[in-house]
């Protein structure tokens, strides 16, 4: 039993810090879209963000048990996440840089008005819910069952685990977005690391989609296994470390590409 709830420790952990890092890039491409604004509407603009996005996350809790329940929801949430992350790594290896996407984001609001960007927040802020709710789910249907019965359709120790989860991700957007924006300025490496976990909880989704009992193409208690667990979580920790320890570029050479 203290080998179960280590599990779900150690998970609600690496979720935490994923959290932190989708918030932190979430809470950069509401500043670069209000960029345009006079400094009023921009802080105002922001904390509709800020809003909007505590709604979206909230609302994507509510999906919760459709998407842990029907496999062809975890295919395409699976499959979500692979071209969400394979596309900002691919991007990154191919020199353009996340800055490069936010500068897009910030011409493309350039000239609007208020309401206007609100709205591309909105969108913004819709994609990013969407993205934090499949990634904790991917990471939840992995956990082994726990004695907590279920809840909303799911075992009540995963739910617990997406739920926190959810709710760390909404603090670090309103009180620790900052500090990340600034770990992200000094290891802008950790961006593109944190979307390559993203692909790869992606996997995790597609192995759990596959595993499902109307599919069946794997066996239904691999993604339990210890050696899947190992597999899944020494490949995580491998990417994080690269992303860590990965050299900052130089300023001259950031100053070339801009």
């Amino acid at each position: 039993m203290e080998s179960l709830w280590l599990e779900y420790a150690w998970a609600l952990l690496i979720l935490i810090g994923l959290e932190g890092l989708l918030s932190a890039d979430n809470a950069l491409v509401l500043a670069v879209i209000a960029k345009h604004l006079p400094e009023d509407e921009k802080r105002k603009a922001i904390n509709y963000g800020i809003i909007m996005a505590f709604v979206f996350r909230f609302g994507a809790l509510f999906a919760i048990s459709f998407i842990a329940n029907v496999w062809q929801i975890q295919a395409i949430g699976a499959a979500y996440l692979l071209y969400l992350g394979l596309k900002h790594v691919i991007q990154a290896r191919l020199g353009k840089k996340n800055e490069n996407i936010h500068k897009d984001e910030e011409k493309e609001a350039a000239g609007k008005g208020f309401w206007p960007t609100v709205g591309k927040i909105a969108l913004a802020d819709l994609a990013f819910a969407i993205d934090s709710i499949l990634a904790a789910v991917a990471i939840a249907l992995g956990l082994p069952e726990s004695p907590l019965g279920d809840f909303g359709g799911m075992d009540g120790g995963q739910f617990i685990v997406v739920l926190l989860g959810g709710i760390a991700g909404l603090i670090l957007i309103k009180f620790a977005a900052t500090w990340f924006v600034q770990l992200l300025t000094k290891r802008p490496a950790l961006e593109t690391t944190a979307y390559a976990i993203v692909a790869w909880v992606g996997v995790k989704l597609a192995v759990i989609t596959l595993a499902h009992e109307d599919i069946a193409v794997i066996d239904h208690d691999f993604p339990h296994s210890p050696a899947w667990t190992l597999i899944f979580y020494g490949v995580l920790v491998g990417i994080a470390l690269i992303g860590w320890f990965a050299p900052a570029k130089k300023p001259s050479q950031i100053s070339d590409k801009s």
